[in-house]
């Protein structure tokens, strides 16, 4: 069985982060680890305000070390890593255990927050992550800060940002439209250094949405675990986001998470009674 592992943060409400990423390599049959570098929490008495606290450094090794002793990783996937520290451990790793099939999702903030990694921490992903990546997954936001060029509001300025990601090492960069794109279509951009490639599907009204970003970086990791290729990986994670955003859940007064089981029908499968 394929090994994946996830270096990110915790979301206790079970959408996002380390909880979204194990969930999705279940679904996708292969076998998931896990290093927190940050938890999140929200506190519901002031308007579901987050609060991201970062591992010790040493702790997040540590984790690394007992993950990693066994056979190699077939793929890895970082989210939310908290601090500049954490970041330099998870590159070390990444290094030292030669990982193929690295998925960096460069979680700067949030939904419903402004940017709470500090510039420090954005400059150590662009200094240590991206040259380290064969896919990097940022969303409109990531990949305005990351690029440099501030608010995409269309396709064309999607373009420019990937090409400018892609200087940065990273083998290929897919950024997320997302509900932010203006437009009819939920749009992906996939680029590989030569080429383009506009990825589309119905943009769904909702606001169940929460760990859909999570979601798809980590669904990208488990399909090149699994042996396919980038671009296959990458139609194959849309599919099984759009399933789960459609399948959202009601989970409080303030969130809805995307429901991981939605593709493959995860609610039906213990149904009937076990045999005697």
């Amino acid at each position: 069985m394929e090994k994946v592992i996830s270096i990110a943060g915790s979301d206790s409400t079970g959408g996002a982060g380390i909880e979204a990423d194990l969930k999705t390599f279940q679904e996708y049959g292969v076998f998931g680890f896990a290093t927190i570098a940050s938890i999140v929490t929200m506190d519901p008495q002031a308007g579901w305000s987050h609060e991201v606290t970062a591992m010790e450094p040493a702790l997040v090794e540590k984790q690394l070390i007992s993950a990693f002793a066994g056979d190699p990783m077939d793929a890895l996937k970082t989210g939310m890593l908290g601090n500049e520290d954490n970041i330099v451990q998870a590159a070390k790793m990444i290094q030292q255990q030669q990982v193929k099939n690295v998925v960096i999702d460069p979680v700067i903030a949030c939904k419903g927050t402004a940017e709470i990694l500090q510039p420090k921490s954005v400059d150590a992903i662009i200094t240590h992550l991206l040259p380290l990546a064969d896919v990097v997954t940022p969303n409109l936001v990531e990949a305005g800060i990351l690029s440099g060029l501030g608010d995409l509001t269309s396709v064309e300025a999607m373009k420019q940002a990937a090409e400018k990601i892609h200087q940065l090492g990273a083998k290929y960069v897919v950024i997320k439209g997302g509900h932010r794109l203006p437009g009819a279509k939920a749009i992906d951009l996939v680029y590989d250094g030569e080429s383009f490639l506009l990825l589309e599907s119905e943009k769904i009204a909702t606001d169940f949405n929460h760990g859909a970003g999570c979601t798809f970086s980590a669904a990208i990791a488990a399909g090149l675990a699994k042996g396919k290729p980038v671009v296959e990986s990458v139609r194959l994670a849309k599919a099984f986001v759009t399933a789960a955003i459609k399948e959202g859940v009601v989970i409080n007064p303030y969130v809805g998470h995307v429901w991981h089981g939605a593709y493959t029908h995860a609610q039906s499968r213990m149904n009937e009674e076990a045999p005697q």
